[in-house]
């Protein structure tokens, strides 16, 4: 792909001038701007751009306004917005109208070039991300039992896991987002639970409890240190963690609603262990 070339909607030429320069020094191709509706939309229909950065508040109209407009002439244009003001209404209404990102003012340089370069990657984004991810989250996975419960893993062969499965009796859940949407499942046994804790915590333990956070914070550390990994190799992932779920009893089913997840069982001194993350394609967080 060649140079990314931008339009910038804005109803104050100071915050066109500050945008522009900042997309130019970023190297993107400013190659229009406008301040009202019918300007917007001339400037689209004659330049064609890849991407308008987008203000929410002009005289007469809005950003959503707007941005319907621009995707009557092509929905594949790309819209950010790029406004003073950010609640959660508001960025539900520029889901709702097929925004790709938004912005707050004042603009900082890094947010919205990493804003743009998310709006604009392709599949072959994706792609990089499958062929990689699962390598990753193993790795961390046997550092963090080293480190730890001073154990080395031996991995089963890897595995495509979807629908559901039975649980060992404990699963914890991590959520993730960032470009794209996925889950790590964490699936073991009170027993091999149990022995990890009084391995870690170097006595016995004192409840059931005791045994379920320390799993939780091990599931914790394994998705934030892989996802952490995944953004240095390319900050466009921008993926976050949500805090661990966990479900623990008898006769749970774990149900797996990533497609194409990837699953492996790790066999410990403290019993088995199953890994199981995935990632769902085009389902993308872009706050």
């Amino acid at each position: 792909m060649g140079k990314i070339k931008i339009v910038v909607v804005d109803d104050s030429p100071f915050s066109i001038s500050i945008i522009t320069e900042i997309l130019t020094e970023k190297g993107f191709e400013v190659i229009g701007n406008a301040s009202s509706l019918q300007e917007t939309i001339e400037v689209v229909e004659s330049k064609r751009p890849d991407l308008v950065t987008m203000d929410m508040t002009m005289p007469g109209t809005d950003g959503l306004e707007c941005t319907r407009a621009i995707h009557k002439i092509d929905p594949n244009i790309k819209v950010i917005i790029v406004s003073s003001m950010m609640d959660d209404e508001i960025v539900t209404e520029a889901r709702e109208n097929k925004v790709s990102g938004y912005v707050q003012k004042p603009v900082q340089p890094d947010e919205i070039a990493t804003a743009i370069q998310r709006a604009m990657v392709d599949e072959k984004l994706f792609d990089d991300l499958e062929e990689i991810y699962f390598n990753v989250f193993k790795e961390v996975f046997s550092d963090n039992m080293n480190r730890i419960v001073k154990e080395a893993p031996a991995f089963e062969k890897e595995v495509t896991a979807n629908g559901t499965q039975e649980s060992r009796g404990i699963s914890i859940v991590v959520g993730i987002i960032g470009k794209y949407c996925g889950s790590m499942i964490v699936d073991l046994s009170y027993e091999t639970a149990e022995a990890m804790t009084k391995c870690a915590l170097k006595r016995e333990m004192k409840n059931t409890e005791e045994s379920l956070a320390m799993m939780g914070e091990f599931a914790n550390i394994i998705s934030g240190n892989a996802c952490s990994l995944l953004n240095r190799k390319n900050s466009v992932f921008g993926f976050r963690v949500a805090p661990p779920t966990i479900f623990h009893g008898t006769s749970l089913n774990v149900s797996r609603t990533i497609l194409d997840a990837k699953s492996i069982v790790a066999q410990t001194i403290f019993g088995e262990i199953s890994l199981n993350v995935g990632f769902k394609r085009g389902a993308n967080e872009w706050m």
